[in-house]
């Protein structure tokens, strides 16, 4: 309900019931977000993950934000730094949850997992276009909501759901491929001899195929709480399902070969996204690689390391101007 009437306050305004008091608020007030006249509350960009912070106290007002950029263009007045400062505390406790969970692993197997640059694997011209054109979009967007066009709102918002989507499945696309590569290097046991080549076992049947995607959707979440231990055996036990379903399929099944305890960790090669800390497996599939790059989580994370970039790209002009 909090959150409907913060959403209701941004796009109406929070005299749309009549309070006399409200009409008179003024940008600097004690009771308006900083942070959103900023450009950026940290309340809006986690809802319904586990960074969740729930709604802000304070007052967010698209009509207070207008009113402070037109004073900050004459350059008497500026969040800037309370809205980097809040960024970077947010991007060092993301860097020491990767950390964290660096060292665990390495604890038990050095060649576990290591961090990728997801942001360098996943970059190309198509990518950064569609990243522009959600920004302009998000832009519309404001405009729209400030103006009180509620419907055009809504239809800018939706085809920059689109756009995402877009973009999350070609940087699924593009760390799949960076994967197979990691898959082709990983030195792969010698099979025992065999007296004649038995056929590919078809796949786990729907009942089986479904447990396993439950415990890969375990280990990924139990991985961006930073649960390493859980999440591991996650992955051991989706591992130990689907080696069984082919154990069910071969003419003699041997069942000691499929056990949870012959499914090490290093089977399944983890990678840590360098932007929002979740686990990654080299032999996830392109959806579930799309599920976490339109994920909330590594949404907001995103979004906080390119406004930190752009903060500091305006820093060093203004350096530059004095």
């Amino acid at each position: 309900m909090d959150a409907m009437r913060k959403q209701l306050d941004v796009l109406m305004g929070a005299n749309r019931n009549g309070d006399v008091r409200e009409v008179n608020r003024k940008y600097f007030d004690r009771d308006v977000c900083r942070l959103f006249l900023a450009g950026l509350c940290p309340h809006d960009l986690f809802q319904l993950t586990k960074m969740d912070l729930g709604p802000c106290p304070k007052v967010h007002s698209l009509q207070l934000r207008k009113d402070y950029e037109e004073v900050k263009a004459k350059g008497t007045e500026n969040f800037d730094r309370e809205l980097e400062d809040m960024i970077d505390r947010l991007i060092v406790e993301c860097e020491r949850k990767i950390q964290r969970a660096l060292k665990r692993l390495a604890d038990e197997d050095a060649k576990a997992a290591i961090a990728i640059s997801v942001s360098e694997v996943t970059q190309s011209e198509e990518v950064a276009q569609l990243s522009k054109e959600i920004k302009e979009k998000m832009k519309e967007a404001d405009i729209f909501d400030f103006e009180g066009k509620t419907d055009d709102k809504i239809k800018t918002m939706e085809l920059v759901e689109e756009l995402r989507s877009k973009r999350a499945d070609l940087q699924a696309t593009l760390l799949l491929d960076a994967f197979n590569k990691d898959r082709a290097a990983i030195p792969q046991p010698i099979p025992p001899p065999q007296m004649a080549t038995l056929p590919a076992p078809p796949p786990p049947d729907a009942r089986t195929q479904e447990l396993i995607n439950e415990k890969l959707s375990k280990a990924e979440a139990l991985g961006e709480q930073g649960m390493v231990e859980e999440a591991q055996k996650a992955l051991e036990e989706a591992e130990a399902l689907k080696k069984l379903a082919a154990a069910r399929q071969e003419p003699v099944p041997d069942p000691s070969k499929y056990s949870v305890a012959d499914v090490r960790i290093t089977d399944q090669k983890l990678r840590l996204c360098d932007i929002c800390g979740a686990f990654l497996s080299v032999y996830d599939n392109d959806r579930r690689l799309a599920d976490h790059f339109g994920g909330k989580l590594h949404l907001g994370y995103m979004l906080i390391r390119e406004k930190l970039k752009e903060l500091q790209v305006l820093n060093v002009m203004s350096h530059f101007l004095l």
